[in-house]
């Protein structure tokens, strides 16, 4: 009997180890990954010579908001907000009204071909045609310096359509199907009035996905797109970078240009101000985000 009470005792002490373990190592990990975004939120505020210097740790020095004001007083800013909150609603909109019928299809076991039509998208993944192929073809479509081609570009993302798919197939019982079959539903009603309400969770993940691709996409509109009006907030900020550090480092100044005492500071309030609003997003799906990835993940 004392040899189970210290066997016992001896568990409990090694599981308490191990615990204390994990929240150290977790608190290490939460430390890292935050500091380098409170290091961009204090020096967005401080002197940008007391950055330069070193003198910035924990703490914003000499606070000063000069690199907000530019930044919000610029109209292209305003502008490129605009664009980019248009992209990403209209985008990811579309998105998922392709994503999810794609999903729900190629889900069903009946679906004859899924298998083959399943494959084109993952070779997709592998292997593409280029880069001038691409323009090419898009400029053959007249969409070059269109608001369309900003929308419409990735229209699917496979990795987000196996994760719809895999989700609607481990959750969502065949029974059901066969009880709304019953009943004389089609596969129209089944999708719209089952299979949507049952895949909130999954349907929240991939709205955050897509609209994070859009909200950050710059590489397309840097491309695509020379029409000044139709610039994402990814290329506008990128444009007052350039010229605002083309000042800084003494080569010139041009429209835009900040100033060279204050040239960091507006760098990381341009970080800031990209950055902000998308974060925000996250908090109102988080409850569905974990059920969401898992399930979607573990068959795809």
């Amino acid at each position: 009997m004392a040899g189970q009470v210290n066997k016992i005792k001896e568990k409990c002490m090694a599981d308490r180890v191990f615990g204390a373990a994990i929240i150290i190592l977790s608190i290490i990990t939460f430390i890292v990954i935050i500091y380098p975004l409170w290091f961009v939120i204090i020096a967005s505020i401080s002197n940008s010579n007391m950055v330069n210097q070193g003198k910035v740790v924990f703490w914003p020095k000499d606070i000063n908001f000069y690199g907000y004001k530019q930044i919000l007083q610029d109209a292209r800013i305003w502008k490129g907000y605009l664009n980019t909150i248009f992209y990403v609603g209209a985008g990811t909109a579309l998105n998922m009204i392709v994503t999810m019928p794609a999903a729900y299809a190629l889900s069903r076991p009946d679906f004859k071909g899924r298998g083959k039509i399943m494959f084109y998208f993952v070779f997709t993944m592998f292997f593409s045609g280029g880069l001038v192929p691409l323009y090419m073809t898009i400029s053959s479509l007249g969409l070059i310096s269109t608001k369309t081609i900003l929308v419409i570009m990735v229209l699917v993302n496979t990795y987000n359509l196996i994760i719809a798919r895999t989700f609607i197939e481990s959750s969502i019982p065949n029974d059901l199907y066969e009880a709304a079959v019953i009943d004389g539903c089609s596969h129209f009603r089944y999708f719209f009035s089952v299979v949507i309400p049952l895949s909130k969770a999954v349907i929240a993940v991939l709205v955050l996905y897509y609209a994070v691709f859009h909200w950050n996409d710059f590489f397309n509109a840097l491309m695509f797109n020379s029409n000044n009006d139709n610039e994402p907030l990814q290329i506008t900020l990128r444009s007052i970078l350039l010229l605002n550090e083309a000042f800084a480092n003494g080569t010139g100044a041009g429209a835009g240009g900040y100033g060279q005492a204050f040239a960091d500071q507006v760098k990381y309030a341009a970080i800031i101000v990209s950055t902000v609003p998308i974060l925000c997003v996250y908090p109102f799906i988080q409850k569905y985000f974990e059920k969401g990835v898992m399930i979607g993940a573990v068959k795809g």
